[in-house]
């Protein structure tokens, strides 16, 4: 049990995360729910479960073409919580947030803390995470048990413990059955275990045994056993079918279109982009981190090449139109590709101490150039958060254009001088605070850097 001084003591140390949390709930309270086709048929597959124990759309043997998990955990949520479109995406919500949480540790544990608190709020503040976070869908759900196999699993690989690997695997099963897009979590999986270099046979095969087990189990007794439809059955979606209108041509650009307009932002992407060329161009310095940068661009780069490929060379509608779902596990390690810059400015700022003056100015203004772009992001994701949640339909295009995108209705748009817009705007305080907080000592350094290097100038033209 904490005592008081222990207490004091923890809220101390995760001040900064406990006011970006609080913050992201505010936001995300004061926003939706958003509603569309989907929404709806997903709510009553959750009903089905209800109703028969099976998640049928509507009437028996309707069964929703999604795997089954996550409408078990929405069933069981409305048992306790009453059922309605407003219960089910507060559950919804609730995952995001934990979404949230997991992102701190992965990036607290990969890189350093402030990188994970500002990948927290970076993800957390994107119009693409409060979208998809307020909206009775399964894709968030797949994504925090997505992220909690990755981050258990990395504990595993550096503690050698087949027990947490096969913890690891039973949240990759869960995360599986919940939506297939859980299998682009095996990418960063699998390069962080590689970079370790196992290197006794026998225990790779037990570690890959008990990994794969409890995947391989549940899919059994889902497709095999409760269904009878055979284990290939997983892959028989509607998705891999739909093509395009005749008559349609996928750009080859709107994954870039969505991603600038509606997902991340210009700021953020050259951010990410800015990101990895420090890191690039100073492989030395920053060796220890180079490798977390070439996981996530690895893994940004596949989730991407596949949508690519599922839309522009299969030519399925699905995969085009739906970006913001088919992209959405990419979007926690643009966070931290992007939030990395806090780690990489710190440390070119120390360089930027040497008595090298053509160096000191190229380091110092490196460093303030990371620092701006990350500031820039976050407050334009911000604004663009803001402006989307005063409209009450909302279209996620995928072509500048042309009215071709995933779309919402949001029931509840906020509306000027409103009590929503007020909690809108407090949310946004708490996160903005909680950053400020865990750079205090960060903005000083570069502020009294400035000083000095300003009087040294000034001294020199006196002279």
């Amino acid at each position: 049990m904490l005592d008081k001084v222990g207490l004091r003591k923890l809220v101390n140390e995760n001040c900064s995360l406990l006011s970006i949390l609080i913050g992201t709930v505010l936001v995300s309270f004061s926003i939706g729910p958003y509603q569309n086709l989907d929404t709806q048929l997903e709510y009553q597959a959750a009903l089905g479960v209800i109703k028969w124990g099976l998640p049928y759309v509507n009437s028996i043997g309707n069964m929703v073409n999604q795997p089954p998990l996550g409408f078990y955990f929405e069933a069981l949520f409305f048992r306790i919580f009453g059922a309605s479109i407003y219960t089910g995406t507060t559950l919804v919500t609730l995952f995001g947030i934990g979404s949230t949480v997991l992102i701190y540790k992965i990036g607290k544990e990969l890189y350093d803390k402030p990188t994970g608190l500002f990948a927290t709020a970076l993800f957390a503040l994107t119009p693409w995470e409060l979208v998809l976070s307020r909206s009775f869908l399964i894709d968030a759900q797949c994504l925090f048990f997505s992220l909690l196999c990755l981050s258990v699993g990395i504990l595993a690989i550096r503690k050698g413990s087949v027990k947490l690997i096969l913890l690891s695997g039973v949240f990759f099963a869960i995360a599986l059955l919940t939506k297939l897009f859980a299998a682009f979590i095996l990418i960063p999986l699998l390069l962080f275990y590689l970079y370790y270099r196992p290197k006794n046979p026998r225990r790779i095969l037990s570690q890959f045994a008990a990994f794969c087990f409890p995947a391989l189990l549940f899919v059994f007794l889902w497709y095999q056993v409760i269904l009878g439809k055979g284990l290939l059955y997983i892959f028989n979606n509607g998705d891999f079918s739909a093509l395009n209108p005749a008559g349609v041509v996928t750009s080859p650009f709107f994954i870039g279109t969505f991603l600038n307009e509606f997902g991340l932002g210009f700021f953020f992407i050259l951010a990410a982009v800015f990101s990895l060329l420090i890191c690039f161009s100073f492989r030395k310095t920053f060796s220890k981190i180079f490798v977390f940068d070439l996981i996530c661009l690895t893994t940004i780069v596949i989730i991407l090449g596949v949508d690519f490929f599922l839309s522009a060379d299969l030519n399925l509608s699905a995969p085009y139109i739906g970006a913001v779902k088919y992209d959405y596990q990419s979007l926690p390690f643009f966070s931290l590709l992007a939030a990395s810059l806090t780690g990489k400015s710190r440390t070119l700022l120390k360089s930027a101490k040497i008595k090298m003056q053509l160096k000191k100015l190229f380091f110092f203004s490196t460093a303030l150039t990371g620092v701006i772009l990350l500031a820039a992001a976050i407050f334009y994701s911000i604004y663009v958060a803001h402006v989307l949640s005063t409209f009450n339909y909302l279209q996620l295009r995928v072509e500048s254009n042309l009215n071709t995108g995933y779309s919402f209705f949001n029931s509840s748009p906020v509306g000027n001088y409103s009590f929503l817009m007020f909690l809108q705007y407090l949310g946004f305080i708490f996160v903005l605070f909680g950053l400020v907080w865990a750079s205090r000592r960060n903005l000083g350094s570069l502020l009294r850097l400035r000083i000095r290097q300003r009087f040294t100038e000034s001294k020199s033209t006196y002279n």
